[in-house]
């Protein structure tokens, strides 16, 4: 069985986590993915927060599966002849380099098209067009410039950054959609395009519940948020909501049995309008299904903070897990809080292939996510992350067609380094 990307050729020259979340994906669903990397160095995360001596980063591995890699300079005149011919035999070409940086190395977009008018050339960059297009970003400015920060925390505490990589693997997977939907397009046209996503724009676009809240603002409280049944005033911007749920059922973090010594024993508690019987039931307070204080959603608004301390003072009975099983009886919405620790270890994860344990030559077994998105006839085969250079005379032979004696002659002028496979620079 064929995978869904099968004759798509990337060439990818993608760096540190945005731009290599998208081609992982797009070499998941089966396109030949080549990574570019500097001889003698690579990938700048081949070597970033390393666990195993001599060995690639754990932050590569789980970035770079299923690609072959290539170690080409840039700067050497034969090496930029290579670079020429792979975009002539690549049908996208993928970069999450600084402003301006391929055009400095010649690859204009007008140079490309050249060179390839089929190519689509994709592109993940800090900010679009504006004041601050030309600025670098990393993940948690991205965080902060897309409003996401300035949105998540505690109303009594500063903005928040979360733990989730929305504004690296986010826009990653923002791009790889812009590159199939290009790719779709070019078989009506034949011709490629420019395709882009701004890290700005990614993060922004997976708050947009925030910014419909920014306009529900001008037309009176938000009466879903806590501070709302505190008697807080609201300022003139979506503040911070703590764990409220952010959309049109109330929700919080509760304690659960145990919590006094493990940090996760909490759960995710949402009080949803249509079982709220079978939560006063549950809980021991059959009489607020009728009480005029708390039987309709618009009257428990003012008292959340007063519900979810009283359907807390249940929850700490019970560990997360067995409260979980009790109110999914009665559909109650409710999630434990589970630890990377606890997913990890989770048998059904490993089932369906969105946890895998991969053999590396270097460094050996390891955990890492696998394709989160499921084709039935498309599936995934996770394969482990490249050795710096690993494939580059392969690549010479079956891309470029190049035969042994042109191949020994790229070799000895250096344009590709030393040719030898290495796990990372150190």
């Amino acid at each position: 069985m064929g995978k869904a990307l099968d004759g798509v050729r990337i060439l990818d020259f993608t760096h540190v986590q945005s731009g290599p979340t998208c081609t992982q994906l797009l070499a998941w669903f089966g396109a030949d993915c080549i990574k570019v990397e500097r001889p003698g160095a690579g990938d700048v995360t081949r070597g970033q927060l390393r666990d195993v001596p001599n060995a690639d980063s754990l932050y590569f591995t789980m970035l770079n599966h299923n690609k072959r890699s290539i170690t080409i300079d840039a700067k050497h005149a034969q090496g930029k002849e290579l670079l020429e011919g792979l975009v002539k035999a690549c049908d996208v070409l993928v970069e999450n380099f600084g402003p301006g940086v391929l055009d400095r190395m010649g690859f204009t977009w007008e140079r490309l098209q050249q060179l390839n008018p089929r190519l689509i050339y994709a592109s993940v960059k800090g900010f679009g067009p504006g004041p601050y297009e030309d600025c670098k970003v990393y993940e948690n400015v991205a965080q902060c410039t897309g409003g996401s920060a300035s949105t998540t925390g505690f109303r009594d505490g500063p903005p928040l950054v979360t733990g989730a990589q929305i504004g690296d693997s986010g826009t990653g997977l923002h791009l790889a959609l812009g590159i199939v939907t290009a790719l779709y397009q070019r078989t009506v046209t034949g011709k490629g395009q420019r395709v882009q996503a701004a890290m700005q724009d990614g993060v922004l676009n997976l708050c947009r519940v925030k910014l419909r809240d920014q306009q529900r603002l001008a037309h009176g409280p938000l009466k879903e948020f806590s501070q709302y049944g505190e008697g807080v005033a609201f300022g003139d911007a979506t503040p911070r909501a703590g764990n409220d749920s952010g959309g049109g059922q109330p929700g919080w973090i509760l304690k659960c049995k145990g919590w006094e010594t493990d940090p996760n024993a909490y759960i995710y508690f949402i009080t949803q309008a249509p079982v709220w019987a079978e939560i006063c039931k549950v809980i021991g307070k059959e009489e607020w299904i009728t009480h005029p204080d708390y039987a309709k959603p618009d009257a428990r608004l003012p008292r959340l903070k007063h519900i979810f301390d009283t359907i807390e003072q249940w929850t700490m009975t019970k560990t997360k897990f067995e409260a979980m099983d009790i109110l999914n009886k009665d559909d109650i919405p409710c999630g434990p809080i589970l630890s990377m620790k606890e997913l990890a270890e989770e048998p059904s994860l490993r089932e369906t292939g969105t946890i895998v344990e991969v053999d590396h030559p270097t460094r050996g077994k390891y955990l890492t996510v696998g394709n989160p998105i499921k084709l039935s006839d498309s599936p995934t085969d996770v394969l482990r992350s490249p050795l710096l250079g690993e494939h580059t005379e392969e690549i010479l032979r079956q891309v470029l067609r190049y035969d042994d004696k042109k191949v020994a002659e790229i070799k000895a002028s250096g344009a590709i380094g030393g040719g030898k496979p290495t796990a990372a620079a150190e």
